[in-house]
C-alpha cells in the first residue's frame, strides 16, 4: 500500500519537463491542482504539461501570467474554465473519440504522475477511485508515479474503479466536497424537445443521455415509461432521478443486465450519494463501454445527445463555435454509431432551432439559426452526416437515415425556426443542392 504524503511532498515530486494526467470532471485532484502553481517559484520546475478533462475549477498554476512558462494545459474536453484558460494562450485541445482518449494519448505521451481521487481503503486492501474511469485506470498502469487524494467524500462506486491501493505510490488526506453542477431550469424549448424524444423510447429500451438542460428535459419526459435500461458514458442527476422512481430497471438489457453501466459521473450531491456503495451502477472503462460494438449489443438501444450547429446535409458541428474550440467530440460519435448498430436501435441529434449570437461589426446580439447552409468557417465536424439518424429541434423531429441531400435539405429546413427557412431554401440553391 502507498505511503501517506503531505501535497508538499507530492509536489516535490514533480519535474521539469513532466507530463502530468489528471483525472476527469469531479474527479480532478483539487488539493494537488489548487497548490501545483507553488513549485515554479523562481522558475525551478518549468515546461510541465497537464492533461486533464471536463475541468471543473480554476486553477492559479494555468490562469496566472507568471506561471506560462511553467505549466500548459493539454484537455481532451474544454469546460469553461478550459476556455478561458486557451483565451489566455495556456491550453490546447486533444481531438479524440471519448473511447479512445486514453489509448491515444498513451500512444502519444505517457504519463510520468497521475494524479486522481480515491475514496479510503476498503477492508479487503482496494479502493475506488470513484467517479471516472474514461482513462484513469489504464492511466494509472502506465504512469511512473501514482498519486491519489483519499476523500472520504469520494463515492465508493462499483466496476473498473475498484484497484488494489498496492497499485497506488502515495496517498493524500483530502477533505473537500465533490464538485456539483446544478440542476438547469427547464425552458420551454427544452420541454418540447424532451416530449417529442420521449415519444420515441419505448418501454423496455436502453438508453445514453448527455450533458446539459436538453438531456435532463428528456429524462424528465421519461417519467411514465417503464424498464428502461442504462448505458452511458456519463451517469446524470436526471439517471438517479429515473432510477429512484422505478423507471430503470435494466430488465431487457441483453449486456449487464439490471445494471446502470456508465463511465464517469458527474451531477449533484444527491446523485454522490445515490451511487456510493451502489452495487446497481458500475463504473467500467470508457474503451469498453463506449465501444461501438459494445454499444450494439444491447437491443434497442436509444443515443440522446446535442449539437451547437447542424448543416443542412446533416453535418453536426458539436464542439466548436467555427474554429474556436468550445467542448469536444466526446462520445457522440462513439454513441450514436454504437446505437445505430443495435437492433432496433435510435440515434438523436438535438438542438435549439437559434441561439442569439453577437454580432461581431456591432457588438449586439442578434437571433441566428442553428440548422444552417454551410458550418461556419472551421467547425469541427463531431459527428459525420453518414452517421446521422434522428435531429430534433423545438419545430419537430426528422429521420435522416438514408435520406439523399435534397430530402436532407428539405426534413432538417422543415425543423429549422420558421423566421429562417425562407433563406435556408436560398442558400441550399445557392450551395448547389435541389430541394424537390
Amino acid at each position: 500500500m502507498g505511503k501517506y504524503i503531505s501535497v508538499e511532498e507530492a509536489l516535490s515530486l514533480v519535474k521539469s519537463g513532466d507530463h502530468i494526467v489528471v483525472a476527469l470532471g469531479a474527479s480532478e485532484p483539487y488539493e494537488f491542482l489548487s497548490n501545483l502553481h507553488t513549485i515554479a517559484d523562481g522558475d525551478k520546475i518549468t515546461d510541465v504539461t497537464v492533461t486533464s478533462c471536463l475541468s471543473m475549477r480554476e486553477y492559479k498554476y494555468n490562469t496566472l501570467p507568471e506561471y506560462r512558462d511553467n505549466f500548459f494545459c493539454e484537455s481532451l474536453f474544454y469546460s469553461s474554465p478550459t476556455r478561458q484558460v486557451h483565451n489566455l494562450g495556456r491550453a490546447s485541445f486533444i481531438p479524440n473519440h471519448l473511447r479512445l482518449s486514453g489509448v491515444n494519448r498513451q500512444y502519444n505521451r505517457g504519463a510520468d504522475i497521475f494524479v486522481g481521487i480515491c475514496s479510503p481503503p476498503d477492508k479487503h486492501g482496494f479502493v475506488s477511485i470513484s467517479l471516472s474511469d474514461v482513462y484513469e485506470r489504464r492511466m494509472m498502469e502506465d504512469a511512473d508515479i501514482v498519486i491519489l487524494e483519499e476523500n472520504p467524500h469520494a463515492p465508493r462506486t462499483f466496476g473498473d474503479v475498484n484497484v488494489p491501493a498496492e497499485w497506488v505510490d502515495y496517498f493524500i488526506k483530502a477533505d473537500y466536497p465533490m464538485p456539483e453542477i446544478p440542476n438547469s431550469v427547464l425552458g420551454e424549448r427544452d420541454l418540447k424537445i424532451g416530449r417529442q424524444i420521449a415519444d420515441i423510447v419505448e418501454n423496455g429500451d436502453c438508453i445514453q443521455l448527455g450533458i446539459g438542460s436538453i438531456p435532463n428535459a428528456v429524462a424528465a419526459a421519461l417519467m411514465d415509461k417503464k424498464d428502461l435500461g442504462v448505458h452511458t458514458e456519463m451517469f446524470t442527476t436526471g439517471i438517479m432521478d429515473l432510477m429512484k422512481a422505478g423507471v430503470v430497471t435494466g430488465r431487457y438489457k441483453q449486456v449487464h443486465r439490471e445494471k446502470a453501466v456508465c463511465s464517469f459521473m458527474v451531477g449533484s450531491r444527491e446523485m454522490y450519494d445515490f451511487v456510493d456503495d451502489n452495487p446497481s451502477v458500475l463504473v467500467l472503462d470508457c474503451n469498453y463501454v463506449n465501444d461501438p460494438r459494445i454499444i450494439a449489443r444491447n437491443d434497442n438501444q436509444v443515443s440522446i445527445n446535442t449539437s451547437l450547429e447542424v448543416d443542412i446535409t446533416g453535418q453536426c458541428c458539436s464542439e466548436s463555435l467555427g474554429s474556436k474550440q468550445f467542448s469536444g467530440t466526446g462520445g457522440q460519435t462513439d454513441t450514436a454509431v454504437g446505437a445505430q448498430m443495435s437492433k432496433n436501435g435510435k440515434s438523436i441529434i438535438a438542438l435549439y432551432s437559434t441561439a442569439m449570437v453577437k454580432n461581431p461589426h456591432t457588438g449586439e446580439r442578434e437571433e441566428r439559426s442553428k440548422i444552417v447552409a454551410r458550418l461556419q468557417e472551421g467547425a469541427a465536424v463531431s459527428l459525420s452526416r453518414n452517421d446521422v439518424n434522428f435531429v430534433v429541434t423545438e419545430y419537430g423531429m426528422v429521420d435522416l437515415k438514408g435520406a439523399s441531400i435534397a430530402e436532407r435539405a428539405k426534413k432538417l429546413i422543415s425543423i429549422a425556426h420558421p423566421a429562417f427557412r425562407e433563406q435556408l431554401e436560398r442558400e441550399a440553391y445557392e450551395c448547389g443542392i435541389v430541394i424537390r
